[in-house]
C-alpha cells in the first residue's frame, strides 16, 4: 500500500515509521526545509512541498497513491489537503489530524475527509484496517506485560468463517474480547459463531501475533 503524509514533523514521522514496520511505502511531504530530515525516516520518500498547491501534489503521484494522511499542525492546511486528494486525485482513503477539537466538526466528508483523528497510532491503524482484511492491526500497548490489543478482519476464505469461537485453536496467550459485526457488538461466548467480514478484537501477546493471523487467514499469510 502506499501512503503519503502530509506534515514531516514529529507526528507525520511517527505515523511512517507505524506503516513502514507494517509494510507499506510512505511518502513524506512538508514545505518547510527545516522539517525534511531523511535521516529521521531513511526507509521513507521525502518531498520538498506544500500539500495545499495542486502542481505539489501532481508532483507527488497522489493518483497512485491508496491513502493520504493530513498530519500537518495546521487544520485548515489538512482539511484542503484532503479536499485535493479526494476531489482532484480521487484517492480511496483520507485521514486527517485535528489539531484544536473546536474544528473537529470540519473533518468531515464534505471536506473530503473519510476519518478525522489526533494520534499516530490510531491514525496508522484506521488507515489499515481500511484497507487490510486478514492482516493484524496492533491498537494498542499495554503498559504492563508483553501483550497488545489488536483488531482483525475474518476474510471470506479463513478456515473458521462460521464456526463457533469456542472450537478455535487460539494460540497461548490470546484472548478473543470483542467482536463486531454490523454496527453491533458481542461478546463473545464458546458457542459465539464468528462470520465473513467480521472484526476480531484480541489482547495478545506480541510474539503470538503472527501465528494468530496465519492461523485465522492462512491463504493470506503463506497458509
Amino acid at each position: 500500500m502506499r501512503v503519503a503524509i502530509a506534515g514531516a514533523g514529529a507526528v507525520g514521522r511517527s505515523i511512517a515509521r507505524e506503516l513502514i514496520t507494517n509494510g507499506h511505502q510512505v511518502l513524506l511531504i512538508d514545505k518547510s526545509p527545516a522539517s525534511i530530515k531523511p535521516e529521521r525516516v531513511p526507509d521513507a520518500e521525502w518531498l520538498l512541498a506544500d500539500s495545499c498547491e495542486m502542481s505539489s501534489l501532481e508532483e507527488a503521484r497522489l493518483d497512485r497513491c491508496d491513502v493520504v494522511i493530513a498530519a500537518t499542525g495546521d487544520d485548515k492546511a489538512n482539511l484542503v489537503t484532503a479536499l485535493l486528494a479526494k476531489t482532484e486525485f480521487g484517492v480511496p482513503r483520507t485521514v486527517g489530524r485535528v489539531n484544536h477539537p473546536n474544528n473537529e466538526w470540519l473533518f468531515s466528508e464534505a471536506w473530503g475527509v473519510d476519518v478525522n483523528v489526533s494520534t499516530p497510532r490510531i491514525m496508522s491503524a484506521l488507515v489499515e484496517e481500511a484497507v487490510t482484511i486478514g492482516d493484524l492491526v496492533r491498537l494498542f500497548t499495554f503498559r504492563q506485560g508483553n501483550a497488545n490489543l489488536v483488531e482483525l478482519t475474518l476474510p471470506d476464505d479463513s478456515p473458521y468463517v462460521g464456526k463457533p469461537s469456542g472450537l478455535i485453536p487460539f494460540p497461548e496467550n490470546c484472548a478473543l474480547v470483542t467482536i463486531l459485526r454490523d454496527g453491533q457488538v458481542y461478546t463473545p461466548d464458546s458457542e459465539q459463531p464468528v462470520e465473513s467480514g467480521d472484526e476480531l478484537l484480541f489482547v495478545v501477546s506480541a510474539d503470538k501475533e503472527e501465528e494468530l493471523e496465519r492461523l485465522l487467514a492462512p491463504s493470506l499469510h503463506g497458509g
